[in-house]
């Protein structure tokens, strides 16, 4: 089968609208698209309708009445469940639409979708993404792509509109696996940002000074240079929970323990995010690793908002 995308001809189809999903479905329909929306929190959705958006029901609901749908949720089980579920995508969908789950899930669910959906005539392709809530405003996300080629081909238009560095990855649950790869970079990466952050503070340094050295050299990060100044700040609003990111490695962990591999680093981090969490930070950004090192070592963060 061939697939054409284009505004005005294509419907769109798009299941969760928080932090990412929201700015993600707005950018579709700023070019053009016609779309329809679905979120467990239905007010979740009010400012897409405001702009045209027509409101979904269920997923199934959605997927019936769209040429394209697109997921971006929170855990493996609720993507099971948008998909997989009664009134799932897969029980509205019609044969020749394609469905695109852009949540940080299972590489395994990936393939169980993809062949759910051949079953009944609908491509399936997993396209997790990075960049987070600058990203996605931004329309700079890197978007990571499993699936069959002439699919993935025909969605680059959708695709460009989101992001900068689209890259087909292989077959299904590719993307996946090449998303369990960034996070394993972020995970251990993060510690030494804000370990580095906390030496500098500690040792009575002026922070914005600090960065102005080391963020251009080799120790240079996207973490350091974007999430670093909302330390400072003390603005540790969620660009990506800290209960998602722990999901996301134990997904990372349970596949490296599957092939044979042992992954300290990622170990460790996993453990540290389970310490913010217990400190009650699960909601926060994934730059609050900073605050519960903090802790750790007695020391108060001086932008701390849990203090004001």
């Amino acid at each position: 089968m061939s697939y054409a995308f284009a505004p005005g001809k294509t419907r769109i189809g798009w299941i969760g609208t928080g932090v990412m999903g929201r700015s993600m479905v707005g950018h579709l329909m700023a070019a053009g698209y016609e779309a329809i929306v679905y979120n467990r929190t239905a007010s979740k959705t009010d400012d897409l309708v405001a702009k045209g958006a027509k409101r979904g029901d269920t997923p199934k609901a959605v997927a019936e009445s769209s040429d394209v749908i697109f997921t971006i949720v929170g855990y493996p089980s609720d993507v099971r469940e948008v998909y997989l579920g009664a009134d799932g995508i897969l029980a509205g969908a019609k044969p020749g639409a394609v469905v695109v789950d852009m949540t940080t899930s299972e590489p395994s669910l990936a393939i169980e979708i993809f062949e759910a959906a051949k079953a009944k005539g609908v491509a399936s392709v997993d396209a997790p993404v990075s960049g987070g809530d600058i990203g996605a405003r931004e329309a700079r996300l890197s978007i990571m792509i499993g699936g069959d080629k002439p699919v993935v081909d025909a969605l680059d238009p959708l695709f460009s509109i989101m992001g900068k560095t689209i890259v087909h990855q292989g077959g299904p649950g590719a993307g996946q696996h090449t998303k369990m790869a960034n996070q394993i970079l972020i995970s251990t990466n993060m510690i030494g940002v804000c370990e580095a952050l906390l030496y500098a503070y500690k040792a009575g340094l002026d922070l914005e000074t600090a960065l102005k050295s080391v963020a251009p050299g080799a120790a240079g990060s996207w973490s350091l240079s974007n999430l670093g100044p909302r330390m400072i700040a003390g603005n540790f609003d969620p660009g990506f929970f800290v209960e998602h990111f722990i999901k996301d490695m134990g997904i990372a962990l349970a596949e490296s323990k599957r092939m044979g591999l042992a992954m300290p680093g990622l170990a460790l981090a996993e453990q540290l995010y389970r310490a913010v969490a217990a400190q009650g930070m699960g909601k926060f950004g994934t730059h609050a690793l900073l605050l519960a090192l903090a802790q750790l070592s007695n020391v108060n963060w001086p932008t701390d908002p849990r203090q004001k």
